[in-house]
């Protein structure tokens, strides 16, 4: 039977949690929806990840309205995905924060992703209207850069490709604490239609090196300890190592990307079925490891258009 297209079934809520992870450090998060983190500095606030659109950002706005009053004065974007970004205009008169590579991508692909996003997955598209067009930072760097909350550093570092070629964490030293985006989930899929999958688990080895005290992944539940980090890390190096391995095997074998899809989900689905997102990303993620295992070095641009035709295609 097919199955309906990619999250457009999803429409139940999730329950939202906002955990301090370390002094004046917050997750935002709500059962494998996007999250977003809270770095409160000792004049001002960042934001890591503004949320998809400004309605839904008023909901984290609204949480760090209850724990301080300073004002945000940074939005962190950790990549250029719509669900990430459109909502930073809710946070007027912040600076927007993204790397250069993230800009780029904005330029090349943004509106595209804009319109494949969201309908792919409205339910996390509320009040969609409000999107005032795509977001733009106002403040790009090529490798790294540190911001100063009063005191308090946030040094934001593109260690590497991985989830999107642009990808940024945000470090807070003084707590040794990690925004990762969506460099690391946590029992959720990786979502890896745009990824570099020979790249991201060198990445990851980077971000291991910090022995974090605790992490904020992209989805999934905040990581408060270091043990946990450690777990995140290696579990979505598992995911990407089964995926882009059943992918790298079917190209040798000469296997059409449909067979390939197929090999994939039955070295996955045993291990990962039940992950957030799961069904949802298999399609785009098996493309897209496929193409590189066949040397396509620079993700192909995703449209509306082309997500249905590969969903029909393989889950169809």
């Amino acid at each position: 039977m097919a199955k309906g297209f990619a999250s457009t079934g999803d429409t139940a809520e999730k329950t939202i949690s906002f955990d301090e992870i370390g002094r004046d450090l917050y997750a935002f998060t709500a059962e494998g929806d996007p999250n977003s983190g809270i770095i409160i500095g000792d004049d001002s606030v960042m934001v890591v990840d503004a949320q998809a659109t400004p309605v839904m950002a008023l909901e984290v706005i609204e949480r760090v309205r209850k724990v301080t009053d300073k004002p945000i004065k940074y939005v962190l974007l950790s990549h250029y995905h719509a669900v990430r970004v459109l909502g930073a205009s809710a946070y007027s008169g912040a600076e927007i924060l993204a790397s250069d590579s993230t800009r780029d991508l904005i330029v090349e692909r943004g509106q595209q992703d804009k319109d494949s996003e969201i309908g792919r997955f409205p339910r996390l598209f509320r009040a969609v209207e409000s999107i005032s067009g795509l977001t733009w930072p106002t403040i790009t760097f090529p490798q790294q850069m540190s911001v100063w909350l009063g005191k308090r550093e946030v040094r934001i570092m593109h260690i590497g490709r991985g989830h999107t070629a642009g990808d940024v964490i945000a470090w807070v030293p003084d707590a040794n604490v990690v925004f990762s985006g969506d460099l690391v989930e946590y029992h959720s899929a990786c979502y890896c239609g745009d990824a570099h999958l020979a790249d991201w688990p060198k990445t990851l080895d980077r971000l291991a090196q910090f022995k974090a005290n605790a992490l904020v992944p992209g989805r999934g539940a905040a990581l408060a300890t270091p043990d946990k980090v450690q777990a995140g890390i290696e579990g979505t190096r598992d995911f990407l190592a089964t995926l882009y391995g059943a992918a790298q095997k079917g190209v040798a074998k000469g296997l059409s990307l449909k067979d390939t899809f197929a090999a994939t989900r039955e070295a996955m689905d045993p291990k990962f079925s039940s992950y957030a997102i799961y069904e949802h990303c298999m399609p785009f993620n098996v493309a897209r490891a496929y193409d590189e295992a066949k040397g396509i070095e620079h993700p192909v641009i995703w449209t509306a258009e082309r997500d249905r035709e590969m969903w029909a295609a393989l889950q169809g």
